[in-house]
Formats: structure tokens, sequence, C-alpha cells
């Protein structure tokens, strides 16, 4: 039986690497080892391994063995492995599966009969479709994750128990080997690895982002890389800063602060020294209030840009608009002023973008920077204005022109 399980993930992978080389590459990276049936009842990845219950692959097809291979080699690729963070592990889980089986099905794989998918979740990321899933806590995933440990229960890790036990060493392909304790009064097979520790986390997951890249380029020499894994590919592997760290750059680098060498008077001195001279910077910061911000994060950015503000010298015009601009707006700070909202927003309409800019035209002010802060799925001004703008997006919509920023 062994043999003809470890043939068929072989034929399966190979099937992979010639059909979708860049899948086919990842999953070349892990080797693959029976797991002992005590704990692993379908398949399982450390972010090292591939574990797989021989019962499970035997009752799939050669198409849904392929499918559950590239599912487990993309949780190592897109780093689930480093990424939960505060979150609820087995919310988590299920996001990550939520989020890589539409990317698999959508590139002609042949889902396993349990596999979580749902239409409304294609083309987002694990973090934007945990808080969805308030009410699915009852659903499982097909897999398990066992790189991480569950901080929000009691569940103990199976600890390898002393006895007869023998080491083993696995070598598939490029991955690279790793022992594992067996089990034989259970029949044999590995017992479940220990999840990860912080270090462990930070180089599998540097060590995933180069197998990526490298698995992209080589899909693509062989112009087979479809252009949602294209897509998504140089998404993840563009720098990754904070939001708050690139809008605080940009707005540093427009600051109008420079140094003077103009003569002085005789009474100073022959010298000729350099003086630092500063000038105001005049930000609008504009809000969508068409219902699809919070509150909450409405003060939270502006709380960020009181606190950039106060680097820059900025004068901070402030704009609310859902189709239409705020009636009380707008609302004017001074670089010295704190930076509050107004008690009330007026909105929860549509959502357009062209009153704001149609209002700045009118002002005829200077505009240093027009920051603007939305999910962007509304109307844009069909021609670019003449000063640098930079949207602040929740969401994935696009944006025709500017610097667009990913909030969340």
């Amino acid at each position: 039986m062994s043999e003809e399980i470890e043939t068929k993930l072989s034929a399966a992978r190979t099937r992979l690497i010639l059909d979708k080389p860049f899948l086919g590459a990842l999953v070349l990276r892990l080797p693959m080892l029976k797991a002992n049936a005590s704990w692993c009842k379908t398949t399982a990845t450390d972010a090292k391994t591939f574990y797989y219950n021989e019962d499970f692959i035997r009752d799939l097809s050669l198409e849904q063995t392929q499918f559950i291979l590239a599912h487990e080699a993309l949780h190592c690729a897109l780093s689930h492995f480093s990424r939960r963070q505060h979150r609820i592990k087995h919310r988590w889980d299920l996001a990550c599966d939520f989020a890589i089986n539409p990317m698999l099905i959508n590139d002609g794989l042949v889902p396993t009969p349990d596999a979580l998918y749902m239409d409304v979740f294609n083309d987002m990321t694990a973090e934007e479709i945990y808080p969805l899933l308030d009410e699915m806590d009852d659903k499982q995933t097909e897999d398990q994750h066992i790189y991480d440990d569950d901080n929000d229960s009691n569940q103990d890790q199976q600890e390898p128990q002393s006895g007869n036990n023998q080491s083993q060493q696995t070598q598939t392909g490029e991955g690279t080997g790793q022992e594992a304790e067996l089990d034989e009064n259970l029949g044999g097979g590995a017992k479940q690895p220990p999840p990860l520790d912080g270090e462990e986390k930070e180089q599998l997951s540097v060590q995933w982002r180069q197998r990526m890249a490298g698995a992209a380029q080589q899909a693509m020499q062989a112009g087979k890389m479809s252009g949602a894994m294209a897509r998504l590919v140089d998404h993840l592997l563009q720098p990754q800063l904070p939001w708050r760290m690139l809008l605080a750059r940009y707005m540093t680098a427009i600051a109008r602060d420079d140094y003077n060498y103009s003569r002085p008077s005789r009474r100073e001195g022959a010298a000729i020294l350099p003086s630092l001279r500063s000038s105001q910077v005049n930000i609008v910061v504009a809000l969508d209030t068409s219902g699809s911000i919070s509150p909450t994060e409405i003060e939270e950015f502006m709380a960020e840009i009181d606190a950039i503000k106060g680097q820059v010298k900025a004068r901070i015009t402030l704009l609310a608009c859902d189709q239409a601009l705020d009636k009380d707006a707008p609302w004017e700070y001074e670089s010295w002023d704190s930076f509050e909202a107004p008690k009330k927003f007026h909105g929860g309409g549509g959502t357009s973008f062209i009153p704001v800019f149609d209002w700045l035209v009118a002002d005829l002010r200077q505009i240093d920077l027009l920051v603007y802060f939305t999910d962007a799925e509304g109307a844009f001004p069909s021609l670019q204005p003449d000063f640098p703008v930079i949207w602040l997006v929740k969401g994935k919509a696009a944006v025709p022109w500017g610097q667009r920023i990913q909030l969340n």
C-alpha cells in the first residue's frame, strides 16, 4: 500500500511540474512523509514537510492529489505560518483555506471533497477574510496546519514518546531531508512535530519568499504562469511597509525645509554658512464617509495624521464626502493646532470623489498633497489633478492615478 501511495503522490507532483510549473516548483520544496494516523487524518504541513495519511490519499483521484499538494505548498509560500499574530488560530486557519482554494480552483485544479470554498472570497487575502468568519467557527479545515500553536485553547501538542522509536530521514526532489520519529506500535508513520518558534517562522518566511520568486521566474520562462498567480506573486514580493511609514516618508519628502546660502550682513563676518529655512506645507485630507469606513478607523487615521503633521509643519484642511461634500466642510487646522475630528460627519450615501476635486479647483489654493481615505469604490474625476494624491485604500479596489497605499 505504501508503494502505491508514494507512486500516486510522485505522479501528481510530476504532473504539477509539467502543467503548473509555478505550483510544481513549490511542491518540490516540500519533502513528502507518511504521517502516523493517530494525529494526521488527511494531510498536514509544518512549513517544512508535507505529511499525509495513506488512507486519505488512496481515496483521492490523481487530480485531487495535485490539488492537496499545491494547497499545502501555498500555505508555506504565502507564509501563513507567520502572519496570524493575535488572531484566533481556528478562525485564521479557516481564512487561510478560504484564501487558497479559490486560487487553485480558478487555476484549473480539481478540489478535494471537503475543501473550503466560497465565491465571495475570490481574490481576498486571509487577513481580509478573517473578520468575515464570525459565524463559521463550526467549520473545519480539511488539512491540518501544525506550524502554529493554539494560544486560545488548552489543546496540548502530541509529544514524542519513548519506546520503539526509530529515526527516518527522507529527501524528496529539491526539498531538504528531515528526521521524523516513528511509532511502530501504531503502524509507523511520523509523529506530529512541534510548532515553529518565532525564529523558525522568520527564517522560513524569508526562505519561502525566495522559493516563490524562483518558482515564478521558472514558470514565466516556460510561458505557463497564469495571470492570477502572476498578480499574486507580484503583490507578495513587493516591499511590504506599514502604510503609516509610507505616508510619513511621503509627507517628509514634500516638506519645504532646505538650506539657504544667501550672503549674510558684514556684521556677521565674511564666512557664508548655511542656515535652515522652513515654510509651511499645505495638506488636504479627504475622508470617505459613505459608510464603508468605521468611526474607529477615522479616529485612528486622525491620530496618525496629527503625529505626522507635527513632524513636517503642515497646515491641514479636512474634507468629508460621500457622493457630496459634507455641509460643514471644510475644517482647517494650523500646524500648531491639535488635529481633532469633528464631532459628527454627514454621509452614508453613495461614493463619488469628484466633489472633493471640484472644491479644490474652485478654491484656488496651493496644495502640496491630497490624502484620501477611502475604499476606492466610487466615481473618479476624468482628469488627473496637477497636485500629488495619496489614496489610503481599505479593500482591493484600484485607483486610476496617484499613489495607492493599502490600509488592510
